[in-house]
């Protein structure tokens, strides 16, 4: 007889387990319900969850791209630009549309819509302008702001407007708030379509002070995105070089550029209506010459393949405006560019432009008072004041009063005064025995002049030191040898002096200026003068230019001629004391070879149409 204690043996065991669908283990029937309702349990409150209104979050919600702020530009880059790229895939997307109509001048915005009160709107005028976002700040995921640049014109270096989204503003038919606004990131350019009004802050209004003058935007349309990170306070935009090499953004994020070569847009065009109004004609003579002339400056040498000649980029357009002064012009001027191989400085770039004049039946004092006008108007008209300041790059701060009239100085009177020694007659000042006094005052002074020690580079080198230094409000310094000025002519009653002057502000020449040398017998002998000194040595001095000599023997009336310095009165005018912050592209010297950064076709891999196989000439 059986034991009913003893154990069930094992298949009874398993015969009164149940299978769990769930896990797939077979467990005694009491652990099966009770794993059953704790299941039903959480399903419900998961159910309950679900049919809830989502609770708002703690944080506001920012705008698109804030979440990119925290990357640094490279990162920022590879990440836009595979963005965009994305957006190029579909026509619905393009951020790179054709066109998009500006209907609205905003220079006028602040006058037109300045008396509209905290709240009000103009909204019967419908505005469209397009411009830069500088900024980009959100209030929430329906209310987004812009702060966007325009660009700059004739008028003003640009508008700074606030542009108001919100989602209400959006009219049927148009494509949704979060499409416009969900590809568009700081220092994109955008096109606005709205309205204008005032913003109606409750802070403001309880301080006395009326909202900010914006333009309520009805539809945002991207127009080009920037694939790079904009400047900030953490990736800051103030490097010298850096400036110089990426001008386009130098000009794009620095206030300060921009105006200035705006201000010197306005100075060119001032200028040019000066003349204009006097009746002088502007023209447009040859870049390229088989001569170098018309200033003594050492050229930049081209070659003419088809001629097989080399040719020289011009230093001043001197000599063909004469020649047109021989064909009938009365008055007629230039504005355009020199090119001298020299060194580059704060106050000198390989390419300049200059303004030049030539003014029939006038001589070096009609030119000096036409001078004295001109710029002392110019300044009244850029700065409304004839006073202006100029701080050097030590950091010495010049006041400068442009007002005529200017001081002058005579030139070897002026040198005798400051080294104590009379110097020889002025016909002789181009002799040998003049040069070893030169040798000797140099010495006596601790002037060092670089060789060749001709009579001309001395004189000039000690004027430097002695007369230029003190020419801080302009100055005239006149009267200079016949050596030094081979196309001025010889002055009236001091015989070995030109009539000639130099203007000089701050210390730097900014214009220069004679009666013209009109004489073909006198000018060949100055030529020739200056050959032999370019043959002591000196790479500087002008060569005989027989064509020119050949139009003066037609006959040069008397004439007044004169050159002017664009960039170096810019410089001074806008008071900045290096000539590359007065020029839009400056020359700069080869960079350094280093690792570059992908373009942006190389991040996503673009690939080259195939190239037409059109054979050149």
């Amino acid at each position: 007889m059986a034991d009913s204690s003893a154990p069930a043996p094992p298949t009874d065991e398993v015969a009164n387990l149940h299978l769990d669908e769930v896990t797939g283990e077979r467990i005694s029937k009491t652990e099966l319900k009770k794993r059953q309702k704790q299941r039903q349990k959480e399903a419900g409150k998961a159910a309950k969850a679900a049919a809830a209104p989502e609770k708002p979050s703690s944080k506001p919600k920012t705008a698109a791209g804030d979440e990119e702020k925290d990357l640094n530009p490279n990162q920022y880059y590879e990440i836009r630009t595979r963005h965009v790229n994305e957006l190029l895939k579909s026509p619905e997307t393009n951020p790179y549309p054709h066109k998009f109509h500006v209907t609205y001048d905003d220079s006028k915005f602040v006058s037109e819509f300045g008396h509209l009160k905290s709240g009000e709107s103009a909204e019967d005028k419908v505005i469209q302008i397009a411009g830069r976002i500088y900024n980009k700040r959100a209030s929430g995921s329906k209310l987004i702001f812009y702060d966007l640049r325009t660009s700059a014109d004739t008028v003003s270096i640009g508008t700074a407007i606030q542009i108001v989204c919100q989602a209400q503003l959006v009219k049927g038919g148009a494509v949704s708030f979060e499409k416009q606004h969900e590809n568009i990131r700081r220092g994109d350019v955008i096109g606005i379509t709205g309205y204008a009004g005032r913003t109606n802050p409750k802070n403001k209004l309880a301080e006395g002070k009326e909202g900010e003058l914006s333009i309520f935007a009805t539809e945002i349309t991207l127009l080009s995105p920037c694939l790079h990170m904009l400047p900030s306070v953490r990736f800051p935009f103030s490097d010298g070089e850096q400036r110089a090499r990426m001008r386009y953004l130098d000009m794009l994020w620095n206030d300060q550029t921009r105006n200035v070569l705006w201000q010197r847009s306005r100075m060119v065009r001032y200028i040019r209506d000066f003349f204009h109004e006097r009746r002088f004609i502007e023209v447009e003579t040859p870049m390229m010459h088989a001569i170098a002339g018309g200033a003594t400056a050492l050229p930049f040498i081209t070659h003419h393949n088809d001629l097989d000649v080399d040719m020289f980029m011009r230093v001043a357009p001197e000599l063909f405006l004469k020649k047109m002064i021989v064909g009938q012009f009365g008055k007629v001027f230039e504005l355009g560019k020199n090119f001298r191989n020299e060194g580059i400085d704060l106050t000198h770039n390989p390419e300049f432009t200059s303004c030049e004049f030539y003014w029939a039946y006038a001589d070096v004092y009609d030119v000096m008072a036409l001078t004295e006008e001109l710029v002392s108007s110019l300044v009244k008209e850029l700065t409304g004041s004839y006073k202006t300041k100029f701080t050097t790059q030590h950091g010495e701060v010049y006041d400068v009063n442009w007002e005529a009239p200017w001081r002058r100085v005579e030139m070897i009177p002026e040198l005798e005064r400051a080294t104590g020694e009379k110097f020889p007659p002025y016909d002789e000042l181009h002799t040998d025995e003049t040069n070893k006094f030169l040798q000797n005052i140099c010495k006596k002074m601790k002037v060092d002049c670089a060789p060749p020690l001709t009579n001309a580079r001395m004189i000039d080198k000690l004027t430097g030191e002695f007369i230029e230094n003190t020419c801080v409000n302009p100055t005239f310094i006149l009267e200079h040898p016949q050596m030094m000025s081979p196309l001025a002519k010889y002055h009236r009653t001091k015989k070995g002096l030109c009539e000639r002057f130099e203007a000089f502000v701050c210390k730097k020449e900014i214009a220069n200026a004679y009666t013209e040398l009109n004489n073909p017998f006198d000018q060949r002998l100055r030529f020739e003068e200056q050959a032999r000194q370019k043959d002591a040595g000196d790479d500087e001095a002008q060569m005989v230019d027989e064509s020119f000599l050949n139009a003066l023997e037609y006959g040069l009336p008397p004439t007044g001629g004169w050159g002017l310095g664009i960039d170096r009165l810019a410089m001074f005018i806008t008071n900045n004391y290096s000539i590359r912050e007065v020029l839009a592209f400056p020359f700069l010297r080869e960079e350094k070879q280093g690792g570059r950064e992908k373009f942006a076709a190389e991040v996503v891999d673009v690939q080259p149409l195939p190239v037409e196989g059109i054979p050149h000439k």
